[in-house]
């Protein structure tokens, strides 16, 4: 018997995965003109839903793109959306374009924004489970864009840049590039966040580097500050990146996902470090409270 097909939300209605269409006239599709979330639930949990939203509305309130509906009524949608497809683990993209226009870049030529959400179960984000064993990165060639250029703050959907150094990693038979700012110091991998720690410290580049500010950073900043680590944000070398004890990615889909060697340096002993593996642990117990997110109800 063929599976049940998901059904998509776009633009007030359910329909069927194969009928999701929005118009070749897009400027999402055209130019990247638009701003999208990616979202987690556990056991029923969206996690870090409303934390979420608040990033999608800033992203789109910055680039002055009018979402046609408020967070509340996007946040029950989210949980609508779960429903129709009966799931309680899943993987959830929100996207928001700017919608169909013309061929030009004009913004006010696209009349009304196109909204859908996507939900799917949560395949293995590097494709097998890295939480012993760890990844393999290389240093991007490609700098990160600087924040005078595209400010990173923004969730676009413009991740040209970003794509450009997964395929670099691709090439070079790694998990994932790490990208450096234009001054030289570590930024991010190409859909995480990422922290050091040396001698008992935790390290994480300031939110004024060219980064993303990440809602699993975020949190994990407050983990670690609940379960009594020093976390600093401030500049980080290669130097320091490679020398470090124990190196973690931070994202939505990684998770907490420790890194193991670094342009053919190992990390330490070249697998999840003792401080790492005890934040994974911490993390994953945050992710079933309900008190970290909105339950599916």
């Amino acid at each position: 018997m063929k599976d049940k097909e998901p059904l998509i939300y776009l633009n007030g209605k359910f329909v069927p995965k194969s009928e999701a269409k929005i118009s070749v006239y897009d400027h999402g599709l055209l130019y990247g003109d638009g701003v999208f979330e990616g979202i987690r639930s556990y056991n029923g949990i969206v996690f870090q839903l409303k934390e979420h939203i608040d990033r999608l509305y800033a992203s789109a309130h910055f680039i002055k793109l009018k979402i046609p509906m408020t967070k509340e009524e996007m946040i029950k949608k989210v949980i609508e959306t779960l429903k129709v497809n009966q799931l309680t683990n899943a993987y959830i993209r929100i996207v928001v374009t700017r919608g169909e226009g013309d061929l030009g870049l004009d913004p006010r030529k696209c009349s009304t924004p196109n909204v859908f959400i996507i939900t799917e179960p949560v395949p293995p984000y590097f494709g097998r489970d890295v939480k012993q064993e760890g990844l393999s990165c290389i240093i991007s060639s490609f700098r990160r864009n600087s924040p005078d250029a595209l400010p990173p703050e923004i969730k676009s959907l413009n991740y040209l840049n970003n794509i450009l150094a997964k395929m670099e990693a691709i090439d070079n038979n790694a998990d994932e590039s790490i990208f450096l700012d234009s001054r030289g110091f570590v930024c991010e991998g190409t859909g995480e966040n990422i922290f050091i720690i040396k001698d008992g410290k935790v390290y994480t580049p300031p939110t004024s580097a060219s980064i993303l500010q990440g809602i699993t950073r975020k949190r994990t900043i407050r983990l670690l500050r609940d379960i009594n680590l020093e976390i600093i944000e401030k500049d980080i070398t290669v130097f320091e990146l490679i020398n470090a004890d124990e190196v973690f990615f931070t994202g939505t889909m990684a998770e907490i996902a420790p890194v193991s060697k670094i342009n053919g340096r190992i990390i330490s002993n070249g697998k999840a470090g003792p401080i790492t593996t005890r934040i994974i642990e911490e993390f994953h117990k945050l992710t079933s409270k309900r008190e970290e997110g909105v339950p599916v109800e």
